[in-house]
């Protein structure tokens, strides 16, 4: 069988694994020939295409990034965009699809799908954020670089008696912001599922001063929200799936902490960082076990399927079930983590 493989939205540690693992199985169990199109749905729009042989994946697993490129490309907002993909696709003779990427670009796959493409997704979201599976690769890698980051930011924060902002990524939910906060020991964590008011994070880091903890560290997640105040997200730049370009979050509250207490006040974002680099172990054995679990189905036929992690078991499940709705940080995992600090007048900030 000739099979495609595309990997679109953000990059994340892990994706090269996935495509290794699916060409080693393909080509050693059943026979397949792969071709890879680059730049995400780019690739499959503009006929652009690579090879994918065992060469081609040889050395790949700890690499970051992708080889395949990716791009933010969504052929239902372009001119016949879902019939060029399908005549490409077509024209290249590739009999079945597999997609790694989020919501967005599983949204993509679900209509080809529904248009006759024998498509299978691998999900992909740093943010860990895509409904259901229990996890996704990158995720490990990202909170890990987090938590080294809040693990140093201690030290300088506490030499100088600052307050130091950590802007994590998390669009729509705080899972790295969670799990980064507690791993590294963070006074105030901030995730977009809670909106914060800012003075009550004022008071909580003056009510640490007061304790004589003359520094604090506050982990915001790049979705977070003021309870109220301006929103601007119309005046920012859009990608092709409608999403506003976020960053900023970790700034403006830095100085807004530093306004309402008087304590010198410093922010630092990671970014991108937290998206490059080589992947942990854990997430190399889970993106190893997506593709092999995606090339499974494709010769089990589960098409219009993404695979998935469920008690840690690699499953088939529809794929309009997984992109119905945002994972989201649980009420459970926010109890938890108020249970290690002392109670607010509010619970719009998980804070100590």
């Amino acid at each position: 069988m000739k099979i495609g493989i595309l990997t679109g939205g953000g990059d994340c540690p892990g994706l090269n694994a996935v495509i290794r693992a699916i060409v080693r199985k393909g080509v050693f169990h059943y026979n397949d020939k792969f071709l890879g199109f680059t730049e995400g749905w780019r690739g499959v729009l503009e006929s652009m295409v690579q090879p994918l042989d065992l060469d081609a994946v040889a050395g790949i697993l700890p690499r970051g990034g992708t080889i395949l490129r990716t791009s933010r490309t969504n052929p239902v907002k372009k001119e016949r965009g879902l019939d060029r993909c399908i005549e490409n696709l077509s024209k290249h003779g590739v009999e079945a699809l597999i997609a790694l990427g989020g919501d967005d670009t599983q949204s993509v796959s679900q209509a080809l799908f529904e248009r006759g493409v024998k498509v299978v997704a691998v999900p992909k979201t740093i943010d860990n954020d895509l409904s259901g599976t229990d996890l996704c690769f990158g995720f490990d890698t990202a909170v890990s670089i987090a938590t080294e980051a809040i693990d140093r930011v201690h030290t300088t924060a506490e030499a100088h008696n600052r307050v130091i902002v950590v802007e994590v990524m998390g669009r729509d939910s705080g899972w790295i912001a969670i799990y980064s906060g507690v791993a590294g020991g963070a006074d105030v964590i901030l995730i977009p599922e809670q909106p914060f008011d800012i003075e009550e994070i004022a008071s909580t880091l003056k009510n640490r001063h007061d304790r004589g903890r003359y520094f604090s560290i506050v982990v915001v997640a790049e979705g977070a929200k003021l309870t109220s105040g301006p929103a601007d997200d119309e005046r920012r730049k859009k990608d092709e799936f409608g999403h506003v370009r976020l960053g900023g979050i970790g700034n403006t509250l830095a100085a807004e902490i530093e306004i309402r207490t008087g304590f010198e006040t410093r922010a630092v974002v990671l970014g991108h960082i937290q998206r490059g680099g080589s992947p942990t172990a854990f997430d190399r054995v889970l993106a190893t076990r997506y593709g092999l679990g995606a090339i499974d189905m494709v010769h089990r036929g589960e098409f219009g399927c993404m695979a998935a992690l469920r008690s840690n078991k690699i499953v088939s499940i529809p794929l309009k079930e997984a992109i119905s709705r945002n994972r989201v940080v649980d009420d459970e995992m926010i109890e938890m983590v108020h249970g290690l600090f002392e109670k607010t007048s509010t619970k719009e900030a998980v804070s100590n």
